[in-house]
């Protein structure tokens, strides 16, 4: 008999109650050096804690006997689907696992579900989605076209439009840092002094700090850089152990609803929607580069910004090339 589709309440329900339990799962293991063995490569290409391990199992364990039929996607085990499920579960059970290794707060749960459709569903199929804080326990629950319903702080987004007074968000986990720091070099330099830069290590928290006011940015362009300029694949292999790091769907789709839904704009490193993206898959062929701002003009400044680095790095290729 074929599964029967989630429908309303109950997808809002499913997608909270999933992203509290891991929550409640991993919110023990924070700051315990037990939790930073190694383990296995996850199927991201990102290594694997055992305080992934963790989050994992307790994930597996909650879908198995909360939604059997559901299919579902992580970053350590990939898609696991029956043949008729309907929905699917886009999960990243720890958002920022070095941060909840250290005990820090920039550490989250993010659950995103949509249709499973023909199997391909894209990032404009999200549906519902749920980023919970691990520390704090903090909830930020959004559904599509019917805004933020939940969040732990107001909805704030800042009304800066001035590069140097911005404070914002990237991250170089996993990345070049030379050439990640000269794309940014120019956006770190105006805002280091008279706003703020911070790499916190988390997408999903960075990305709802622009909901609570906190930033009003986050740039992520690692993808573009391959992209514009092949020559940077080998550069950002070596950084990550054979394997290319940059954010994949299961990073963003949770976040990306959710900040949407609060009136953020959140686009590719080209400044396109994302929409149009496949949801499922991992590796460099489906990560996304991010420009995540708290208005369109901020934004627009944005894009520019990194056109600009694209080309500082396409000189110094050249520059190097025999």
């Amino acid at each position: 008999m074929a599964a029967q589709a989630l429908t309303g309440a109950s997808r809002l329900g499913l997608v909270r109650e999933l992203a509290v339990a891991l929550r409640n799962a991993v919110a023990p293991e924070l700051g315990r050096h037990a939790g930073r063995i190694h383990g296995r490569t996850g199927e991201g290409g990102d290594v694997t804690f055992a305080i992934d391990e963790i989050a994992e199992h307790a994930l597996a364990s909650f879908l198995a006997d909360r939604a059997p039929r559901a299919a579902w996607y992580s970053e350590d085990r990939g898609l696991v689907a029956e043949a008729d499920a309907t929905d699917v579960l886009v999960v990243d059970p720890i958002d920022g696992t070095r941060p909840a290794l250290a005990g820090l707060e920039s550490a989250c749960v993010a659950v995103a579900l949509a249709p499973l459709g023909d199997g391909a569903p894209t990032m404009g199929d999200v549906s519902e989605a749920c980023v919970v804080e691990i520390k704090s326990g903090g909830v930020f629950l959004a559904a599509a076209g019917s805004g933020l319903l939940q969040s732990p702080h107001p909805v704030a987004l800042s009304a800066n439009a001035e590069i140097g007074r911005m404070f914002w968000g990237y991250g170089f986990r996993g990345r070049p840092v030379r050439e990640t720091a000269e794309l940014l070099a120019e956006l770190i330099d105006a805002s280091s002094v008279g706003g703020g830069t911070f790499e916190l290590g988390s997408q999903a928290f960075c990305m709802t700090r622009i909901i609570t006011g906190q930033l009003d940015a986050v740039v992520e362009a690692g993808s573009r850089m391959i992209d514009e300029l092949p020559w940077m694949r080998e550069r950002f292999e070596r950084v990550g152990g054979g394997q290319v790091l940059n954010n994949s769907p299961y990073d963003l789709a949770a976040p990306w609803l959710c900040l949407r839904e609060a009136g953020g704009v959140v686009t590719d490193g080209w400044g396109r929607p994302l929409d149009d993206r496949p949801l499922l898959g991992s590796g460099h062929e489906f990560q996304m580069s991010s420009i995540s701002a708290a208005s369109p003009g901020l934004h627009a400044q944005l894009v520019a910004a990194i056109d600009a680095g694209i080309e500082r790095l396409r000189r110094i290729g050249r520059a190097h090339r025999p």
